[in-house]
C-alpha cells in the first residue's frame, strides 16, 4: 500500500472569519503535491455566535463539557464544514471516494495549556458520516497529555516546505502565520526546528475595528496606514510578560485585550496595533538561538500593509528579509489548511505531529482520533 494519500485539510482559525479548505497529496514526510484551495467565509451572524460562545467556554473544566450554547453550536459548525467539503468536491469535480481522509481542526474556543486543556468545537464522527470520508481530528490533545502546550502544530509542515526554499531565502528561516494569534517556526541549518506562538496577530486590530463599528477587520491595513503609532500603548503590550519571560508558551485569545475606545483615534489605534503585531514577531524571534535571516509570512495578516511595512522595517534593522509566502512559491492563504491535511496523513502513519522543541512535549508525539463514515 502506498504511503501517498490524498487529504483535505480544514482550518478555522482564531480570527473566526471562516473555513479554509485545501487539497494535498502527501506521504506525510517530504512528498508534497499541493492542490486547489478555497475559503468559505462565515456569515456575520454565525461569527457573532462563535464570539458569544467564548463566554460559555470559560466555564469548561473537562474536555467533554459543552455548557450553554456550545453543544448546538458544535453541531452547526460541523454541518457548515460538511457544506464546505461538499461544495469543494463539487467545484473541483472530485468524489468522496477519491479522498483518503480529512484533517479537521475545528474551532478553538478555549486554550489553557497550563491546565492541559484545549477545546476545539467540531464533531469528527458527524463530519465523517455526512461526507463519507474518514476524518482525523482532535490532534492537539495527545501533545498535551505528554506535557506539551498543544500549539503550534503547523511546524511539522513548515519543516517539509523548508526543504524547497527558493533562492535568496537563507536559513535560519522563520515561517510566520499571522492569524488572530501569530505563531512562528524557525527552521535552522540541518533542519533544526523551533516553534512557538509569537503574540497577537490580527485579533486586536479586528476587535478595535468592531468596537468602532468599522466592520470585522481593517481591509488591506488602509485605515492603519493613515494613522500613527502611539508608543506608550505599543510598549504597554510589548512589555507584557509573554515577551519578557525566558519561557515560551502558547496563547489564548483572552491573554491580550483591546485598548479602551477613548485611548486613541480609530486610525492611530489601527496603526499602533499593527505595529504591535509586527514588533511581537521580532520580540518573540529574539528568543531563538540564532538570528533569523529570512521571514516567510502567511495568514490574513500579510494582507495588512501596515503590519507588513512595520515588519519589513524592523527586520531590515536586523539584516533579515521579509517575504510574502505567495512570493516564495507557497500559498499564504491555504498554508494552515494544507498543514492540517499533512498532519492528518502523519497521524495515519503514526508519525510525530509535535516535538519537544515546538510545543514543549516530553518526546516526539503523534496524535489525532480517526472517525470513519
Amino acid at each position: 500500500m502506498s504511503n501517498l494519500k490524498r487529504a483535505i485539510g480544514l482550518m478555522s482559525g482564531t480570527s473566526m472569519d471562516g473555513i479554509d479548505i485545501a487539497l494535498l497529496t502527501t506521504d506525510g514526510e517530504n512528498r508534497i503535491e499541493r492542490g486547489p484551495s478555497v475559503s468559505m467565509p462565515y456569515s456575520d451572524g454565525f461569527r457573532a455566535r462563535l464570539k458569544a460562545a467564548l463566554l460559555d467556554a470559560r466555564s469548561i473544566s473537562q474536555r467533554i463539557d459543552r455548557p450553554g450554547v456550545l453543544r448546538r453550536l458544535e453541531r452547526d459548525l460541523t454541518l457548515l464544514h460538511v457544506v464546505a467539503v461538499n461544495d469543494f468536491l463539487h467545484e473541483y469535480g472530485l468524489k468522496p471516494e477519491e479522498i483518503d481522509m480529512i484533517g479537521f481542526h475545528g474551532q478553538t474556543v478555549l486554550h489553557r495549556p497550563h491546565e492541559a486543556l484545549t477545546i476545539q468545537l467540531g464533531d469528527g464522527a458527524l463530519l465523517a458520516s455526512e461526507t463519507g470520508i474518514p476524518v482525523i481530528y482532535d490532534m492537539r490533545a495527545e501533545d498535551m497529555r505528554h506535557g506539551g502546550q498543544g500549539a503550534p502544530l503547523i511546524p511539522a509542515y513548515h519543516a517539509a516546505l523548508a526543504e524547497n526554499l527558493p533562492a535568496g531565502l537563507d536559513r535560519p528561516v522563520v515561517f510566520v502565520n499571522i492569524g488572530g494569534i501569530s505563531n512562528l517556526t524557525c527552521v535552522g541549518e540541518g533542519g533544526a526546528l523551533i516553534a512557538y506562538d509569537s503574540g497577537p496577530g490580527n485579533m486586536l486590530i479586528d476587535q478595535w475595528m468592531e468596537m468602532h463599528g468599522q466592520g470585522s477587520f481593517d481591509s488591506g491595513g488602509a485605515i492603519a496606514m493613515t494613522g500613527h503609532v502611539n508608543a506608550n500603548i505599543a510598549n504597554r503590550y510589548l512589555d507584557h510578560e509573554f515577551f519578557t519571560s525566558p519561557h515560551r508558551r502558547s496563547l489564548d485569545r483572552a491573554d491580550f485585550s483591546v485598548p479602551a475606545k477613548e485611548e486613541m483615534s480609530l486610525a492611530d489605534g489601527a496603526r499602533t496595533l499593527a505595529f504591535v503585531s509586527a514588533a511581537a514577531i521580532l520580540r518573540s524571534a529574539s528568543h531563538l538561538p540564532s538570528a533569523p535571516r529570512s521571514y516567510v509570512i502567511s495568514g490574513g495578516g500579510r494582507k495588512n500593509q501596515a503590519i507588513m511595512s512595520e515588519l519589513s522595517a524592523l527586520a531590515e534593522r536586523e539584516d533579515a528579509r521579509v517575504v510574502d509566502a505567495d512570493h516564495a512559491g507557497f500559498d499564504g492563504d491555504a498554508m494552515e489548511a494544507e498543514a492540517w491535511a499533512y498532519l492528518a496523513v502523519r497521524s495515519l502513519h503514526g508519525l510525530p505531529l509535535t516535538y519537544p522543541s515546538t510545543t514543549g512535549c516530553n518526546m516526539p508525539v503523534s496524535g489525532g482520533i480517526i472517525a470513519r463514515p
